[in-house]
C-alpha cells in the first residue's frame, strides 16, 4: 500500500506549492490530481488585489470577508514576485490594475472603494481622464476615470504552471492521476480511498478547490465550496501595449496582454456547468458579450481575431480562504483559496504546508480556520 509523509489532494498551483514547500523541508510527498476541471489550468493569469466589482455585486454578503483579507491578497501578489525570480520568469508584469468608470456614479463608487482599500494598506489612486491618457492611451473615449491599484499585475499561467510542475518533479514529488473518493482517520494517519486502491499518509492537505468541501464532510464541518464555471478568450497577437490588468467598475471584464502580444479577455462571464467530470460548456452569449465589451473599452483591439475560447471553474466559499486543520481531525489540513484562487494559491499552499510542518505561517491561521464551518 502506497504511503507518504504527506498526501496532497489537488495538483494545481495551491497543491503544487504546498508539495514543494514540504519536499524542500525533507518530507516525502505524493500529489494526487484528477485532472478534471482544474482551475489553475484554465486560469487567465490575473493577479487580483483590489476588491473586484463583479464579486461585490454577486456576493455582497461576502464583501466584509474579502475586505478584511486585502492585506493577504497584497502579500500573495508579493509572493508571485518572489516566485517569478525563483522560477526564472513567468512573464510577471506588475504595473498595477485599472478599474474603469464610464459615469460619475461609477467613479464615485470607485472613490469610496479606494478609501476602504487604502485603509487596509493597498496602494490605490483615483485617476481622471487626463492622467489615464498618459498611461493607457488605448482606452475608449467614454472612459472618464479609473482606480489604479498599484499592487495588482498579470502573468502567463501556462508558463508558470509548467515551471512549477518541473520544480515539483525535480524535488522528487510523486504525482498520481486519480480521484480521491473519501478520507478516513487511521491509527497511523489518514487513508484516502481511490478507484485504484487506498493511499496512506501521516497527513493530508486538501487543495482540491471546488471539490474540497465534499472531502471534509463527515469531519464536523460543512465547507460551502461551490464550482463557478466562467468564460475566457484569447486573441491573436496585437500591436497595442496594454501594461495593466484592466477591470470595470460595473461590468464583468478582465483584460490583459501577454508578452506575446495576445490579449486575454475574461472577467466572470458565465459558462454552462455540466457536472464535476465534464468541462463547462462555452455559451455563445458570453463569447459575444465578453469580446464586445472588451472592444468597447479598448477600441484598438477591436480588429483582432479571437483564436481560442474556453471555460474553467472558479471556486467560491464565503469570501475568505480556508486554511488549517479540521477540528478533531488535525491530520487533515484544508488549503482552499477564496476568490481569485490563482493569486492566492501559492500563499495558501505554503501556509498549509507550514501548518503540516508545525512552523509559523506568516498570517494568523485563525482568521482562515475551517472551524468557522462547524456543524
Amino acid at each position: 500500500m502506497a504511503r507518504a509523509d504527506v498526501l496532497v489532494i489537488g495538483g494545481g498551483v495551491t497543491g503544487t506549492l504546498a508539495a514543494i514547500t514540504l519536499a524542500d523541508a525533507g518530507a516525502s510527498v505524493t500529489i494526487i490530481d484528477a485532472g478534471v476541471n482544474a482551475g489553475s489550468d484554465a486560469n487567465a493569469g490575473s493577479l487580483h488585489v483590489q476588491m473586484q466589482s463583479r464579486f461585490m455585486r454577486l456576493y455582497p454578503d461576502q464583501v466584509p470577508n474579502v475586505e478584511a483579507s486585502l492585506p493577504f491578497y497584497r502579500a500573495a501578489a508579493e509572493e508571485w514576485v518572489r516566485l517569478d525570480a525563483v522560477l526564472g520568469g513567468v512573464e510577471l508584469v506588475r504595473n498595477g490594475g485599472l478599474m474603469l468608470a464610464e459615469t460619475p456614479d461609477q467613479l464615485a463608487f470607485l472613490e469610496h472603494k479606494a478609501d476602504r482599500e487604502a485603509a487596509q494598506g493597498l496602494s490605490v489612486e483615483i485617476l481622471d481622464r487626463r492622467a489615464l491618457d498618459q498611461i493607457a492611451p488605448w482606452l475608449g473615449p467614454h472612459i472618464i476615470g479609473a482606480e489604479l491599484c498599484r499592487d495588482e499585475g498579470k502573468l502567463n499561467p501556462l508558463l508558470a504552471n509548467r515551471l512549477l510542475r518541473g520544480r515539483a518533479d525535480a524535488a522528487g514529488i510523486t504525482r498520481i492521476n486519480g480521484k480521491v473518493d473519501g478520507l478516513a482517520l487511521t491509527a497511523r494517519g489518514v487513508e484516502a480511498t481511490t478507484a485504484e486502491g487506498p493511499l496512506q499518509a501521516d497527513q493530508v492537505i486538501v487543495a482540491a478547490a471546488w471539490g474540497a468541501g465534499r472531502l471534509a464532510d463527515g469531519f464536523g464541518v460543512s465547507i460551502p465550496t461551490r464550482a463557478e464555471p466562467l468564460h475566457m478568450n484569447i486573441t491573436e497577437p496585437g500591436a497595442p501595449s496594454i501594461n495593466h490588468l484592466v477591470q470595470h467598475a460595473e461590468r464583468s471584464i478582465t483584460l490583459k496582454q501577454f508578452g506575446s502580444g495576445q490579449i486575454v479577455i475574461g472577467g466572470g462571464w458565465p459558462a454552462t456547468y455540466r457536472g464535476p467530470t465534464q468541462p463547462p460548456l462555452v455559451r455563445p452569449s458570453s463569447l459575444l458579450g465578453n469580446v464586445a465589451l472588451a472592444a468597447k473599452l479598448a477600441p484598438a483591439i477591436s480588429g483582432l481575431k479571437v483564436i481560442r475560447t474556453w471555460a474553467g471553474m472558479n471556486t467560491t466559499i464565503d469570501g475568505a480562504s480556508v486554511i488549517g486543520a479540521l477540528p478533531g481531525a488535525e491530520r487533515i489540513i484544508m488549503a482552499i483559496p477564496g476568490d481569485a484562487g490563482y493569486t492566492l494559491g501559492p500563499m495558501v499552499g505554503q501556509m498549509a504546508a507550514s501548518i503540516a510542518l508545525g512552523a509559523q505561517t506568516g498570517f494568523d491561521p485563525e482568521r482562515f480556520t475551517p472551524a468557522r464551518f462547524a456543524v
